[in-house]
């Protein structure tokens, strides 16, 4: 459908919910095609939180190490 130059799209509600897209979306053109995808990125930012988590040294485990038991040696194959 026309909307002034440009054109509209209706996305019916069923697909919306599968696509789990809710609230603002973003549109991007990739080789050609139309992305559509949720505004919402729950991990963005991630990447440079771990790489200052890498540069202060904080990025040990919390756990120690367990003890390795007969099946570790026995029946794990690495």
């Amino acid at each position: 459908m026309r909307i002034g130059n440009s054109r509209g799209i209706r996305i019916p509600k069923p697909i919306l919910e599968e696509a789990g897209l809710t609230g603002e979306l973003e549109l991007e053109v990739e080789d050609g095609r139309l992305i559509v995808r949720s505004a919402d990125r729950p991990r963005q930012g991630w990447e440079a939180d771990f790489a200052a988590m890498g540069a202060s040294g904080d990025d040990r485990l919390l756990d120690s190490e367990a003890p390795s038991t007969s099946w570790d040696e026995d029946e794990w194959e690495w």
